[in-house]
This record gives structure tokens, C-alpha cells and sequence, in this order.
């Protein structure tokens, strides 16, 4: 293994692999592509700050691309990568499959290997315990449902019983999120729900302070209260 010289620091070279690691990048560097992009065949860039695949147009012999750790969302954009057959985005900040899974089948149609863990769309253990063994099913079936060719996804392969059920079963597999409820006072106002106040209406606004006078006759009818002191003989 080795290491490029100075104006390539951080880039290992390995025959036809490629590694940028932890450089808490949020783009590919421009000359990783202008000097290593016709020869490569493996691309580590895992452990960076990564929002945009842009610039990896230049790798046209890319098969195995790593982008662990960084924060891709689900609407990233890869371009077409004829012979990319691995591919693995774990612990990134994808929350949804349907478009992600339609833009991989259109521009990587060799991918064989498929990694998502870590992700909120992934729906097991390392995203919350709250999910269990038929929620990372339904995943799983969906996902083969949109890219058939799978062999193995995530840390496990691919079985042709699973094969199976999700051409028949997949395309009902689809996780729709609800709208998360807005807790901002103004956002529950939008939505209908109003602060309860006991005041009349024209004093809710709180910059209005404008006060409410009215004359209210009351009269006090104990004789065993302190009250008394307060009450003339004649409304006894």
C-alpha cells in the first residue's frame, strides 16, 4: 500500500482501490476524481461530512463504492455506474426508500450488494429498539421488490424464499410515515387547536392591555364572617 505525495494528502492508493477517510469533507475533492477516476475500481470515502455525490462521474470503472458514515439523505443523486455491484451507505440520514430505491435501479443496474444499516429507513435494532424482527422484514421484502437482483442486502444474503415473497408481496411492504404533529404554538394554531383562556375575546391578545371596568352591585348576606365589619345596618 501507499501513500501519495503531498498535494494528495489523506488519499490512499492500493492498486485499483482507492481510500479518503475521515476527512470530515462535505464534497469529493475534485482532483480525487481528475487523478484516480479511470483506474479505480473500489472507493472508500466513509467517515466524512458528504451531502453531495457530485464529482463521482469521473469513476467509470467504479464496482464497490463505501459511503458509510456521513450525510447522505434520501434524496441523493449517484450518477449511472454501469459496473457498480456494491454499494453500502450505512449510518447515513436516509429516512426514505421508495425514490432512493427507483434511482438505484436506474443508474446502478449491476448492483448485487446493498447496505443500509444505521439509517432511519432501515427499521432494526441499531435505529431503535422499538423495531423488531417483522418491521426489518417488511424492509427487506420491499426493497427486493425494487431491485430484484439482489443477493444480499444489508449483513444478510438473500434467499430465494425471500426472492419469492417479495415479487409477490413487496409492492404492499411500503412504510408510509405519518406527519409528525408540529408542537410550535403556531403550527398548533394551523392545525385547528387553539390556548384555552378564560378571558372575553377581546382581551386574549396579550399586547392588548386595555382594561374592563363595570359597576357589579354585590351584597353580603352572612352575620358570622368578618365580612360583617364591611356590610351597613340597613342590609342586615
Amino acid at each position: 500500500m501507499s501513500v501519495m505525495a503531498s498535494n494528495d494528502v489523506g488519499v490512499v492508493v492500493d492498486g485499483t482501490q482507492v481510500s479518503y477517510i475521515g476527512h470530515e469533507c462535505e464534497a469529493i475533492p475534485e482532483q480525487l476524481g481528475m487523478k484516480h477516476g479511470l483506474f479505480t475500481k473500489r472507493l472508500d470515502l466513509s467517515f466524512n461530512l458528504l451531502r453531495s455525490l457530485e464529482g463521482l462521474e469521473e469513476f467509470v470503472c467504479l464496482e464497490e463504492l463505501i459511503l458509510d458514515n456521513n450525510l447522505l439523505r434520501s434524496d441523493l443523486q449517484l450518477p449511472r455506474l454501469p459496473y457498480l455491484h456494491t454499494l453500502t451507505i450505512n449510518k447515513n440520514q436516509i429516512t426514505e426508500l421508495d425514490s432512493l430505491l427507483d434511482h438505484l435501479a436506474e443508474v446502478v443496474p449491476a448492483l448485487k450488494y446493498l447496505s443500509l444499516l444505521g439509517n432511519v429507513a432501515c427499521p432494526n435494532e441499531l435505529v431503535s429498539l422499538d423495531n423488531d424482527e417483522s418491521d426489518y422484514q417488511r424492509y427487506r421484502f420491499f426493497i427486493l421488490h425494487k431491485l430484484p437482483n439482489l443477493k444480499f442486502l444489508d449483513a444478510r444474503k438473500v434467499s430465494q424464499k425471500e426472492q419469492r415473497e417479495a415479487s409477490t408481496r413487496g409492492v404492499f411492504m411500503k412504510v408510509v410515515k405519518p406527519k409528525e404533529l408540529a408542537t410550535g404554538e403556531g403550527d398548533l394554531n394551523t392545525l385547528g387547536f387553539h390556548q384555552y383562556t378564560p378571558l372575553p375575546q377581546g382581551t386574549r391578545d396579550g399586547s392588548n392591555h386595555k382594561g374592563i371596568f363595570a359597576k357589579c352591585r354585590y351584597v353580603y348576606h352572612g352575620k358570622h364572617s368578618e365580612g360583617n365589619r364591611f356590610i351597613r345596618d340597613d342590609q342586615l
